[in-house]
């Protein structure tokens, strides 16, 4: 009975995983970049000091070629009913440097979130939420390290603190775990797909979003590409 039983387990997760799909592609930025906005830090001298100075915001940041980061990228619509446990493992927003990294962040629903202070200064947390409670809570400089879970999915909503009015963040809160985030690379992979056909979603706070649907068979890999341009005047 233990053999048929360690056997049907196996099959389990061997189906989940080895069958399943992914979408890989990379995001890029059409044109002229607008020049980065400069934050000014002198306002608190333990910012100014572990920055060396003041700092480029990190609201449009290209790479190489235009490649673009701090894209979310996300599957929009096309999943089947279900109900996805959150990562075990806690999501980590660090306030080091006097600003939030990463600056955008895809956490699943009753995920523990962990921000860390590790400035020797006076940060406060706001989360801008609508569907879950908003809160604002202070960490002095003593308090290094803060857990909190956002159990309801909500997309994108600002994170920013009040002391320090540049430091801004972005965090959707995601019922699936079919997400991911561009580096400066502008290159995205969202693993262990089910068979189906998806509208993907591409979002950049200054930017907009862009959309495409694609489908996804067991166990290969589709690419999808997106570029974006300057917002209209």
């Amino acid at each position: 009975m233990k053999k048929i039983l360690l056997g049907f387990i196996f099959s389990s997760v061997f189906c989940t995983y080895a069958f399943a799909g992914s979408i890989t592609g990379t995001i890029k930025f059409d044109g002229t970049a607008p020049h980065s906005r400069l934050i000014h830090m002198d306002a608190d001298p333990v910012c100014y000091a572990v920055n060396k100075g003041n700092v480029n915001s990190p609201a449009l940041v290209l790479g190489d070629n235009n490649t673009l980061g701090n894209v979310f990228v996300y599957i929009k619509s096309g999943l089947a009913k279900s109900s996805y446990p959150p990562f075990a493992q806690d999501a980590v927003i660090n306030q080091g440097g006097c600003n939030y990294t990463p600056h955008v962040i895809g956490v699943m629903a009753g995920q523990k979130v962990k921000f860390l202070n590790p400035d020797g200064t006076l940060h406060n947390v706001h989360a801008m939420c609508q569907i879950n409670p908003e809160f604002n809570a202070s960490m002095p400089d003593f308090r290094k390290e803060m857990e909190v879970a956002f159990t309801k999915p909500e997309f994108m909503f600002q994170v920013r603190c009040d002391v320090h009015p540049w430091m801004q963040g972005w965090i959707a809160v995601m019922p699936h775990p079919f997400f991911a985030v561009t580096g400066l690379s502008g290159q995205f992979e969202i693993k262990n797909i089910p068979a189906g056909t998806y509208q993907i979603e591409a979002w950049h706070e200054k930017l907009g979003t862009k959309t495409a649907a694609v489908t996804v068979t067991d166990n290969s890999a589709q690419k999808i590409d997106f570029t974006f341009s300057g917002p209209k005047e």
